[in-house]
Order: structure tokens, then C-alpha cells, then sequence
């Protein structure tokens, strides 16, 4: 029995868990642990000194009743995150303890001392108050934010909701999921089972919906939530959030309404800008032809009779007329390459290439130029159009050319694989003139030109249409040069198209 009490004693002398005993009505020490001696911020010895009597700083009176109390009544006191104001490096340090004083009875039951156990809680305690801080945070957010919260027993599907989202819900208390369904549009209420069905596959519920108001109107609201499973994998709770989207929907059909009116009155102004070209260039072409031919029918019949600035003066007539015929010209291509389909067929770029250089044979020769073609493959599309294309970047590297240097042109081909489309990568280099780097994108713009007419001839839609081409057959072109180093014009185009007609 000796040995069992003085192992019994060993364990206390060498737990974490602050421990001491008192007997009598003076609370006399009759055992203090080194952990409780450390908590009283004393050493040496304590045993048989009165509670009351040690100079431990904290608050000892309090404590004292609570003992005492105990040791009358023999009913046991347990206090739990106890708030203790204990003096440490010369201030005040509020600590927090759980602890408790348990009566010691003899063997006729008369009570004859105070077990005191005692824990530091301080972290504990720290640890939640951060978590209310947080929720409480947390909860002022989600309503500052027009948030509802609600939590769902998935095992009794008992619902609790805040008042937040009773209000979107347009209900008044605490109601069952049935009747909260019940409040949802009836073309809607699929959406909700859908959402709930595929969150005991992926663990979320996710969707938009309308309610019925108490007026019969209608508000969109959006729901989210995740379920919480317990440890075995079953679900167990759904929590989540309700969220006001009404001014946001209404903002969406707003939106999609004025761009559907404007995507339509543009449509509409572009067709007519579109048939006004086209049908000024119909009714100009006629007046021009008039004019070329009658100035040459004039000019062969008194040009031996005129002064030479007479005969100066009608051939700038018959230049002016043939200049606005290739604009009139240009015209019309630009403003028709929308209007009509084209069906897609199989095109040998090698045969394209060779018919162009015949239609240009006179040019080619007069200005003695060199064109060096690399052999190139067969793709689809629009053959009318990729031969205009290849026609207007060959002509135009034909006519921007130095003149004390014979023009060469160099064709070149890659097959490459861009965005997973199998595709052609066509470079025209020349050696002309060049152009500024800054005026890339400038010369695709329709009747843009960066010479004078006088320097070059031209109407400023040839690079115009050949960026419509490209993009008709979902291709891109740029160009890239050196002002008086040449420029180099990059064409890619898929080698196959999605449809039968572009």
C-alpha cells in the first residue's frame, strides 16, 4: 500500500497538469506539484503554508471562496476558459485556465480536502476568438454583399437559412425544402434538381434561377454550395449561399438587346454603304468609257492639227479617265466579294502562279524583273479569289520597285501547323522600295496610300481586298519591310476549308 501511494505521488510530481491539495477550513497546502508551483510563479517550499499566505500573484481571493465553497458543500466546481489576471515581469497578464476543485471524503464521507487541478488555456482561448472574429467577419460580409447563407441536414433534410436569404427567398420563417422549391419558377425548378443530382457526383451545387415574389413577380437569384461529407464518405451537410442577381440578369438582356439592334443596324449600314458602291460604280463605268473613247476619237482625228499642249492636255484627259476606271474598278471588286459565294475547290497553286505571270508577261519584261517561285502545293478555296490575291501582291511588288534596279520577286512556301489546322505559310519578298514599319497595318486599309498618285499608279484597294480574301478563307496576312530595303508580304491559309461555299 506504502509503495502504491508513493508511486501514486511520483505520477503528480511529474504530470503537465498543474495539481495541488488543501485540507481544512484554512485551505492549509498539503500537496503542490512543480507544474502548480510554476503556475504560482514560486519556489521552494509551500507544503503546510495556508493558501491565502503565499505570495503567488494572482487572484487568490476569489479562488479561495471557490475552494472553500467546495469544501462545504462537497459538490465539485469546474470552470472552463476562466479568464486570470496574473502579475508577469512586473504587468498584468490576463491568462485563461480551465480548471477544476474536486472534494476529497474520508471513509464516512465527511469531507476532509480540495483536489485542484488546473490547464492554461490562453492559446485555446486566442485560438477562438479568432474563429468567432472570423466568423462574425464572415457573416457581415456575406450580408453586406446581399447574401443568404443556408445549411441543409442532408440526413433529416432539415434546412436552417439567415435572414438574408429568407428576405431573396421572399418567405417570412423557417420553412421545409419543399416549400422553398414550391417558390422557385416553375420552368426552373429542373435546373435546381439537375444542380443537386450532379453535386453527389462532384460535391457542388451550382445554378441560376427565378423566385415568385409575394406580388407574382419574378427575381433571378443565384445559389452555390458544397457538400460536407462525414468520415466515411457519406454526405452530410450542404452549405451554401443564395445570392441577388436580378439587376445583373436584366442587365444581360438590356445588353444582348442593343447589341442585337446594333449588330442589325450595322448590318444594315453596311449593305447599304456596300450596294451605293456598287451601284456607283455601275453608273460611272458607262460615263468614263464615254469619255476614253471620244478623247481618242478627237485625238486621232485633230491631234496632227493641234499644238503640242493641246495634244499634252487630252492625253492627261485619257490618263485621268483610265485612272478613274481602275478605281471604279477596284470599287466594285471591294464592294462585291461579300455579296456572293464562292464554292471551294481543289486550286494548284503552281498553275495559278504561271497564269499570273503570263496576264503580267508585258510588265514583267518592260521592267525586265526576275520572279523565282518555290513549287507549291495544292489547298481549297475560292479559286477566282486566290488568283486575284496572288495577282495584286505579285503586281504590287511589280510596281513599288527602284528605279535603277530590275524588281525581284521572291515566292516561297512552309506547310505549318497553326492551332492544330494544318496550314500553308506563303512569303512574297521583293526588292523594292520597302515601306516604314510603322505603316503595317496601314496599307490594308481600303484607299489608303502612302505615295502620291503621281509617283504610283493605283486606286488603294489592292491590299485592301487581299486582307477580305485571306480572311474568307480564315488565313491571315501581314507584311513586314524596311523603308528602301524591300518588303515582304506573309500570306497563311488552311489547306483544307470547313465549308462547300465561302
Amino acid at each position: 500500500m506504502h509503495n502504491n501511494l508513493i508511486f501514486l505521488q511520483d505520477i503528480l510530481l511529474q504530470t503537465a497538469v498543474a495539481t495541488a491539495v488543501y485540507s481544512t477550513d484554512d485551505l492549509v497546502i498539503s500537496f503542490a506539484n512543480p507544474a502548480m508551483l510554476n503556475l504560482w510563479n514560486i519556489g521552494g517550499q509551500v507544503i503546510g503554508k495556508k493558501f491565502a499566505d503565499i505570495s503567488a500573484d494572482f487572484q487568490k481571493e476569489s479562488i479561495s471562496e471557490e475552494i472553500l465553497t467546495v469544501m462545504k458543500t462537497g459538490i465539485p466546481f469546474q470552470a472552463n476558459d476562466r479568464k486570470v489576471d496574473i502579475l508577469k515581469k512586473g504587468a498584468w497578464t490576463p491568462l485563461y485556465f480551465n480548471y477544476n476543485y474536486t472534494p476529497l471524503r474520508n471513509e464516512k464521507g465527511v469531507v476532509y480536502g480540495v483536489v485542484h487541478t488546473c490547464t492554461e488555456a490562453t492559446k485555446l482561448h486566442e485560438a477562438k476568438s479568432q474563429i468567432v472574429n472570423f466568423d462574425q467577419m464572415l457573416s457581415m460580409a456575406i450580408e453586406a454583399c446581399g447574401m443568404g447563407t443556408y445549411e441543409i441536414d442532408l440526413t433529416t433534410n432539415e434546412i436552417k437559412t439567415s435572414a438574408n436569404f429568407r428576405k431573396l427567398w421572399a418567405v417570412d420563417s423557417e420553412i421545409t425544402i419543399d416549400e422553398l422549391t414550391a417558390k422557385l419558377h416553375p420552368d426552373d425548378r429542373y435546373l435546381r434538381e439537375k444542380a443537386h443530382k450532379d453535386a453527389m457526383e462532384n460535391g457542388v451545387v451550382c445554378y441560376e434561377a427565378r423566385i415568385i415574389q409575394k406580388d407574382n413577380s419574378e427575381k433571378w437569384i443565384k445559389v452555390f454550395g458544397k457538400i460536407i461529407k462525414h468520415q466515411n464518405g457519406d454526405p452530410a451537410t450542404m452549405l451554401g449561399i443564395v445570392q441577388d442577381i436580378h439587376d445583373q440578369k436584366e442587365f444581360e438582356v438590356e445588353l444582348k438587346k442593343k447589341i442585337k439592334e446594333s449588330t442589325s443596324e450595322l448590318r444594315r449600314s453596311n449593305d447599304d454603304l456596300l450596294h451605293f458602291a456598287n451601284v456607283v460604280s455601275h453608273d460611272l463605268q458607262e460615263p468614263v468609257r464615254k469619255i476614253k473613247i471620244f478623247n481618242n476619237m478627237l485625238k486621232s482625228e485633230i491631234a496632227d492639227h493641234l499644238p503640242d499642249r493641246s495634244v499634252m492636255q487630252l492625253d492627261k484627259i485619257a490618263h485621268s479617265a483610265n485612272r478613274m476606271q481602275c478605281i471604279i474598278e477596284g470599287l466594285l471588286a471591294y464592294s462585291t466579294i461579300d455579296k456572293s459565294n464562292q464554292p471551294v475547290e481543289i486550286i494548284s497553286l503552281n498553275d495559278l502562279v504561271e497564269n499570273i505571270r503570263t496576264d503580267l508577261e508585258l510588265i514583267i519584261k518592260e521592267k525586265n524583273a526576275m520572279l523565282i517561285i518555290d513549287d507549291l502545293p495544292e489547298i481549297e478555296g475560292a479559286a477566282i479569289l486566290i488568283q486575284q490575291l496572288f495577282y495584286n501582291l505579285i503586281q504590287n511588288a511589280l510596281k513599288f520597285t527602284k528605279g535603277n534596279q530590275p524588281p525581284k520577286i521572291i515566292i516561297t512556301s512552309i506547310i505549318k501547323n497553326i492551332d492544330s489546322v494544318e496550314s500553308i505559310e506563303i512569303c512574297f519578298k521583293d526588292n523594292g522600295i520597302g515601306l516604314d514599319p510603322i505603316y503595317a497595318e496601314k496599307v490594308f486599309t481600303a484607299f489608303e496610300r502612302l505615295h502620291s498618285k503621281n509617283e504610283y499608279e493605283g486606286n488603294g484597294i489592292g491590299l485592301a481586298l487581299c486582307q477580305k480574301i485571306v480572311n474568307r478563307h480564315n488565313g491571315t496576312i501581314t507584311v513586314k519591310g524596311e523603308k528602301e530595303n524591300g518588303a515582304e508580304f506573309i500570306v497563311t491559309l488552311p489547306l483544307k476549308q470547313a465549308t462547300e461555299n465561302l
